[in-house]
């Protein structure tokens, strides 16, 4: 348990894994670590496999027969991924092969940010605040 600012105590709730249905695990898995650079972990489950790099860890479920992420538009976006590098992280998804989706801009915000694409069309953006570059 955690205390809010007023002092009253609260469940915390902790970031754990996205969760995405994909319609090819195996390829979808082997694009998340060849590509972008995640670990394969749980290579022996039958409906799931889970990615992770550093933090972030994403579980891909088997759903050959879903709508892809690509023909869902603005739903396709599922995640914003804080890096202290979005520069390099550029530079290594284009030598790997990345589906770009937009190259580091700097947003007006504070935030330069990188878009990318996975196989069924889910939508990550990477961000790194100006300030700390």
């Amino acid at each position: 348990m955690v205390r809010d600012e007023d002092g009253e105590r609260r469940s915390k709730i902790a970031p754990w894994a996205h969760v995405l249905a994909v319609r090819d695990m195996d390829l979808s898995a082997k694009y998340f670590c060849e590509v972008l650079g995640f670990v394969l972990e749980w290579p022996e489950a039958t409906d799931w496999r889970l990615v992770r790099r550093d933090d972030v860890r994403v579980m891909l479920g088997k759903c050959p027969n879903a709508t892809s992420a690509a023909e869902i538009g603005p739903h396709s976006w599922f995640a914003y991924l804080d890096t202290d590098g979005v520069d390099k992280l550029h530079a290594d998804f284009v030598a790997n092969g990345a589906v770009i989706l937009q190259s580091p801009i700097d947003r007006p915000y504070g935030m330069r940010e990188l878009v990318v694409a996975t196989p069924d069309g889910h939508r990550i953006v990477f961000g790194q605040d100006i300030a700390k570059r």
